[in-house]
């Protein structure tokens, strides 16, 4: 089970921005990167746990499997598709100054106004 700690100090904090940023976040894109990123995950996590490249103590595991890989394997996907969005807009919404150095907000971006 140590492998499911693991995947819930990514998941978690992904939850939370995901909740809290919920309005800003294109749900559509988001679930159309999931399915494609849980995909990859899925045929390359295989790949190099058949070739014995990837090793998993299966005592630290939940003992769900798709395939070769361990279900754990995907929250990490899971985690970037979700923390991804919150990253950028909390990115957008700031910008250096031009003294350099300090960062501001911009009030104008970040919002679906200032979209074009």
């Amino acid at each position: 089970m140590a492998y499911l700690w693991l995947s819930l100090a990514f998941m978690v904090p992904a939850v939370l921005a995901a909740v809290l940023l919920r309005r800003t976040i294109h749900w559509g894109a988001a679930a159309l990167t999931t399915a494609l990123l849980l995909g990859l995950t899925a045929v390359f996590d295989n790949v190099i746990i058949g070739l014995d490249i990837v090793r998993y103590g299966h005592e630290h595991l939940m003992g769900l499997y798709l395939g070769l890989a361990p279900l754990e394997d995907f929250s990490y996907s899971l985690a970037a598709v979700l923390l991804l969005p919150a990253a950028w807009h909390l990115l957008r919404q700031r910008k250096p100054t031009r003294a350099g150095g300090s960062v501001e907000a911009d009030p104008g971006r970040g919002t679906n106004e200032s979209r074009g």
